[in-house]
C-alpha cells in the first residue's frame, strides 16, 4: 500500500476480472440494510495483482466495502453465470464474488484441479455481515450466511441516476461484458480504453474521465494495467487534465513531431533562431503541415530550443557553456504552450554536468509539455574545448538525469515527458545499454548525424545496433549541411524505423 499526495481511492486490477463498484443504496432486504464503502483514506492506493478473477474479486469487495447486506456468487470460468450474476447484483447494489478453480491438486504437481474454491468467498461474506447471497452456476460455499435470490432493489435507486458517478472505471479492451454492467449498476462512470491501448495516459478518453471525475475515485480494471509501474501517478497526471493536441499525454505514444530547432536569437545555430517567437510558431506549422497525410499518425508541429549554449571560449565560470536566462525562453515556451505545441528544452553543457544545467530550468521544466534533451557532442572534459573534440557522457549521468526529471513529474503530478538524447556516435554515449527506464519518461534517441544520405543512413543503422529496450527514434533535417536533405516524403519513405521526432536546422 502506498500513500501519496493524491486525493483519490485508486483499484488496479492485473488482469481481467469482474470488479462491483462501492455503492450506499439500499438492497431491499430490509429498510436499514445498505451497502457502505470501506474506510480507507482519500489518498490510499489499492493495487491488486492477485493471480486469477476469484482472487481479484475478493480483493475488489475488500478495497471497496466496508459492509454490504448480501453478495451474488458465481464461478469464474462460466461466462453465462456471471452475466446472470451481473444482472442480480446491479438490481441489488452488492458484490459480485467469484469462486475459482484450485491452484493445485492434492499431489503437489501444479495441475489444476477441477473444484471450485469457496473458502474466501465465504470468509468475504463473514466480513461484509452478509446475511443472505445468491448463487449463479456451479458454486458450493461452506458458511453459515443464507442462500436465497438477491431481492430486486426495493426502493434502491436505480442505477446510473446519482447526480455525480460514485467512481469513474477504466476498463481495458479486455475486460468483458460483467464489468461494465455492474460498474455501471454502481453508479459508476465506466470509459473504455482503445484497442492496443495499454497506457491509460495515451488515451484522449481516459485523461479526459479521469480530469472530469477527479474528486471521485478510481478503478483501474483489466490486463492491461499490470504494466503501469505507477498508477497512482498515472491517474493523478490525468486529472490535470492537460492532453497534447491529437489527444493523451503519453508523448511518444501515437504521435510524431516535426521541429524547428535552434537558439534565441542565434540563426547560425538553427532555423529556430531565424524569428521571433510568433514567427517561429507559424514556420513550425508550416513545415510540420508538409508531413500531414504522409502516414497515418497524426503530426503535431513543436520547437527544440537550445538552453545552454557550448562557447568557444571559457567564460565568467569557465565552462565553455552559455546558459540562456529563463526570461529568454519564456516567450518561446509561452507561445508554443498557446499554439499547442510542445518544447524541448537542450542541454550543450560544456564543461558543466548536465544534472546541474537541468535544474536551471526547473521552472519552465514543471510545465505540461516542456520536454528536455541532452546532446553529449557538446559533453566536455576538463581538457577539452567546444569544436576540437566530440564530448561524451557515461550512463550514469544520464541516470541522474531522468531519475530527477522524473521525480519532477512525479512529485508535481506532471503529464509524462520526453527525455531526448542526441547521439550520432555510439561512444557519444558511454555504456548505453545501462540506461535507466522511467514510467514518468519516454526515452527517444535523436539522430544528429550530417553529411551524404548514405553516410547518414550507416548512423542511423549503427545506432539502432544494441540499443535499449523501448526507446523511440528521432532524426535531423539539416538545410545547409545534408548532401541532399531529404523530402519530408523522402524522410518518411527512407528513414526506417519511421522516427516520432523529426527536428530541422
Amino acid at each position: 500500500m502506498r500513500s501519496g499526495p493524491t486525493s483519490r481511492v485508486l483499484l488496479a486490477l492485473a488482469a481481467t476480472g469482474l470488479l462491483f463498484g462501492a455503492v450506499g443504496c439500499t438492497s431491499g432486504h430490509s429498510a436499514d440494510a445498505r451497502a457502505t464503502l470501506a474506510g480507507a483514506s482519500a489518498d490510499t492506493v489499492t493495487v491488486a495483482d492477485e493471480r486469477g478473477p476469484a482472487e481479484r474479486s475478493l480483493r475488489a469487495s475488500r478495497a471497496l466495502f466496508a459492509t454490504a447486506p448480501g453478495a451474488v456468487v458465481a464461478p469464474a470460468g462460466d461466462a453465462s453465470a456471471i452475466r446472470t450474476a451481473a444482472s442480480a447484483a446491479a438490481a441489488a447494489h452488492v458484490p459480485l464474488l467469484l469462486t475459482g478453480t484450485t491452484g493445485t491438486t492434492g499431489t503437489g504437481t501444479g495441475t489444476s484441479s477441477t473444484g471450485t474454491s469457496s473458502t474466501g468467498v465465504a470468509r468475504e461474506l463473514h466480513r461484509l455481515g452478509a446475511d443472505w447471497y445468491q448463487t449463479e452456476g456451479d458454486v458450493r460455499i461452506d458458511t453459515d450466511v443464507t442462500e436465497r435470490d438477491a431481492p430486486d432493489g426495493g426502493d434502491a435507486p436505480e442505477a446510473g441516476r446519482a447526480s455525480r458517478p460514485a467512481t469513474v472505471v477504466v476498463a481495458d479492451a479486455t475486460a468483458d461484458a460483467a464489468v461494465v454492467a455492474t460498474a455501471r449498476a454502481a453508479g459508476a462512470r465506466v470509459v473504455t480504453m482503445p484497442e492496443g491501448v495499454t497506457d491509460p495516459a495515451a488515451s484522449s478518453g481516459v485523461v479526459r474521465a479521469l480530469h472530469e471525475e477527479r474528486d471521485h475515485p478510481t478503478v483501474l480494471v483489466g490486463s492491461a494495467f499490470a504494466a503501469l509501474r505507477d498508477p497512482a501517478w498515472t491517474v493523478r497526471a490525468a486529472e490535470g487534465g492537460w492532453q497534447l493536441p491529437h489527444g493523451g499525454q503519453r508523448p511518444f505514444d501515437g504521435h510524431r513531431y516535426v521541429a524547428l530547432y535552434g537558439a534565441p536569437g542565434a540563426p547560425a545555430l538553427g532555423v529556430l533562431g531565424e524569428q521571433d517567437p510568433q514567427a517561429t510558431v507559424r514556420r513550425a506549422r508550416s513545415v510540420a503541415a508538409e508531413y500531414d497525410g504522409l502516414r497515418a499518425t497524426p503530426v503535431t508541429p513543436a520547437m527544440e530550443v537550445i538552453a545552454t549554449v557550448a562557447a568557444g571560449d571559457a567564460g565568467a565560470d569557465g565552462d565553455y557553456s552559455t546558459e540562456l536566462p529563463v526570461s529568454t525562453l519564456e516567450p518561446y515556451v509561452d507561445a508554443a504552450h498557446d499554439a499547442g505545441m510542445p518544447v524541448i528544452l537542450d542541454l550543450q553543457p560544456g564543461r558543466s554536468d548536465f544534472l546541474s544545467q537541468a535544474k536551471r530550468y526547473e521552472k519552465l521544466l514543471s510545465k505540461p509539455g516542456v520536454w528536455l534533451a541532452l546532446d553529449p557532442e557538446w559533453r566536455l572534459t576538463a581538457d577539452q574545448v567546444p569544436l576540437e573534440q566530440i564530448g561524451s557522457v557515461q550512463a550514469s549521468e544520464v541516470n541522474e538525469v531522468s531519475s530527477w526529471l522524473a521525480s519532477l513529474v512525479e512529485s508535481k503530478g506532471l503529464p509524462p515527458k520526453a527525455l531526448v538524447l542526441h547521439q550520432f556516435r555510439l561512444s557519444m554515449i558511454q555504456d548505453r545499454a545501462s540506461l535507466d527506464p522511467h514510467p514518468e519518461l519516454d526515452l527517444l534517441i535523436h539522430a544528429d548525424g550530417q553529411g551524404s544520405q548514405p553516410d547518414k543512413q550507416a548512423t542511423w543503422k549503427a545506432l539502432h545496433a544494441d540499443a535499449p529496450a523501448g526507446v523511440h527514434w528521432g532524426w535531423k533535417n539539416f538545410f545547409d549541411e545534408d548532401q541532399p536533405m531529404l523530402t519530408p516524403q523522402q524522410t518518411m519513405a527512407d528513414v526506417s524505423p519511421t522516427p516520432a521526432l523529426i527536428t530541422y536546422q
